[in-house]
């Protein structure tokens, strides 16, 4: 990756988290924290992963995303609208009645949603059925889906890693957001899934661990998955909840709550001040 690319990624980074923010503080309504620890994983996917173009939403051999945790569909929504799959004002409208941009993703109402996700566990389950549906058909493309820590205390999703496994999906890339947090507190007091990477190699993954705010190790992570043949790959991303946002950062308290006007004035402020910091680099 060159200094470059990795410059326009962290600003771009920068702006997804804005726009999370944004829709969330129209909305006064839902999922900031976990929208921000996954902005970068957004970032890299849509602006250098994914085989996909905004201009054909429905092309048949674009590789696929699932957002398994779809409640943090602001941070998903912000770089849907960078990547240029609807305007970016319209993320102001997130929650409204007649919106595209609901709460969590509908795949029928919004350009670039490959599936529409909210039940916790499902969204993996989906994945694995369309890279296995690729497989039969023959086609090259690749299907990604992520996952939050707290989701994976489902026991779907445990059966869905066993059938990638199974049906040897090395098309599909699964992805967890290890941020520690989930909505009632600490993901290990709730139900502990640790060791996270221990368990995903027992069913069968070629697994990577990364910092989930670094784009090389990202980078290295990507290219090695897909070079993974015979077996799903898993990538566990280390991250932190609310990422950028100083007050909100390992807070599970914002894991489901909107800033208010003067919260979000000191939001904007930090992430203004953070994506100029990039572009001055």
């Amino acid at each position: 990756m060159t200094t470059s690319e990795k410059k326009q990624l962290m600003a771009t980074a920068c702006k997804v988290r804005m726009g999370a923010i944004k829709g969330v503080h129209a909305a006064k309504a839902g999922h900031p924290g976990g929208s921000l620890s996954a902005a970068d994983l957004f970032t890299y996917l849509y602006f250098k992963e994914l085989r996909i173009d905004p201009k054909n939403p429905k092309w048949e051999d674009r590789d696929r995303f699932v957002l398994s945790k779809g409640h943090t569909a602001p941070g998903l929504y912000a770089a849907l609208a960078l990547r240029g799959y609807f305007p970016e004002e319209d993320l102001l409208t997130l929650r409204q009645i007649g919106s595209h941009l609901q709460g969590h993703p509908n795949m029928n109402l919004t350009p670039g949603v490959d599936m529409s996700t909210g039940s916790l566990g499902q969204g993996v389950s989906t994945a694995a059925g369309m890279a296995l549906a690729a497989k039969y058909q023959g086609k090259d493309c690749r299907v990604y889906t992520l996952l939050g820590d707290g989701e994976i205390q489902e026991g779907e999703v445990w059966e869905a890693f066993m059938f990638a496994h199974h049906y040897n999906l090395d098309n599909l890339c699964v992805i967890i957001d290890n941020n520690g947090l989930q909505i009632d507190g600490r993901v290990e007091d709730v139900m502990s899934p640790y060791p996270i990477p221990e368990k995903l190699r027992a069913f069968g993954f070629q697994v990577f661990e990364i910092n989930g705010h670094d784009f090389e190790q990202m980078e290295s992570a990507f290219n090695q998955a897909r070079e993974t043949k015979g077996v799903p790959s898993a990538i566990v991303m280390k991250t932190v909840k609310g990422k950028g946002v100083s007050y909100m950062e390992n807070q599970a308290g914002w894991h489901g709550k909107a800033p208010n006007d003067e919260e979000f004035e000191i939001a904007m402020n930090e992430l203004s001040a953070q994506l100029a910091e990039v572009e001055g680099m």
